[in-house]
Parts: C-alpha cells; sequence; structure tokens
C-alpha cells in the first residue's frame, strides 16, 4: 500500500492521486471522477502517508489503521453507517483500542471509514505489497 501519491484536499470531498508536481502546485486526480485539476500548497494539502491518529501512548500511522480495517473487514468495505456517531466510535474502538477518544472527534472517524471505503473501492490497499516489504527486510 502506497499512500505517498493519495492527497486529501481541505474543502474538497474524497481522495486525490498525484500526477505530478510543479513549483508551487500539484496537478492531482479525483479518484471519484478521474477529472484532473491543479492544486497549491495553499489548498491544504495532506499527503495520507504524514497522516497519524492520536492514541493513548504513540500517534498511530493512518496506514496501519487501514491495514487493521482491512484485516477486520476481510479486505471489504466498511458498513458501518457514516451518519451513526456511535457505531462509527463503537467501530474505531474495535479497530484502534488505543485511539484518545478525547483528540479523535467522530467527524475524524467518519473521514478515516470514507477513505478506507475510497481506496478499497480502487483497490488501493494491499496486504500482500506490505508482506514483500517486510520480508525483503
Amino acid at each position: 500500500m502506497d499512500l505517498s501519491k493519495i492527497l486529501s484536499i481541505t474543502g474538497k470531498s474524497g481522495l486525490f492521486k498525484l500526477i505530478s508536481k510543479g513549483n508551487n502546485s500539484f496537478i492531482v486526480e479525483s479518484l471519484t471522477d478521474g477529472k484532473r485539476f491543479p492544486a497549491f500548497s495553499s489548498d491544504g494539502v495532506a499527503n495520507l502517508e504524514n497522516i497519524s491518529i492520536f492514541t493513548e501512548g504513540d500517534d498511530v500511522t493512518l496506514e496501519s489503521v487501514f491495514v487493521s480495517m482491512f484485516k477486520k473487514e476481510n479486505g471489504e468495505k466498511c458498513n458501518v453507517s457514516l451518519s451513526d456517531g456511535a457505531a462509527l466510535k463503537a467501530y474505531f474502538a474495535e479497530v484502534l483500542p488505543e485511539y484518545d477518544r478525547e483528540r479523535v472527534y467522530v467527524s475524524n472517524i467518519k473521514k478515516v471509514v470514507a477513505w478506507y471505503n475510497q481506496l478499497i473501492d480502487h483497490k488501493l490497499i494491499d496486504l500482500e505489497e506490505k508482506k514483500t516489504e517486510e520480508t525483503a527486510e
């Protein structure tokens, strides 16, 4: 799973694939509809590889959370209701029991679940790739 080329952009729903970089901009492609457009650093572009989740101990990378979700769901999409805050919290507690319940909001959990489902739809979560990397080390 390579999250280094998957981006989130503040104010835009869904995820985006990095196509190319310019001096102060990026060309991105929406995973939702495939449309390409420029995004600028000032747009609040975040690389999924650099996002982590607050826990009671050390923060956990988003990739680790996705791997845990993938294992729990047996490689399928997550079916928890995005409109049910209690269900989202309960689901996230199963996936990441030590998450910081005061600093991780329902809106954060909702994004993680939506992103996971979008990555599954586009077959961008692959545990076999991860196993190959670990074996090589």
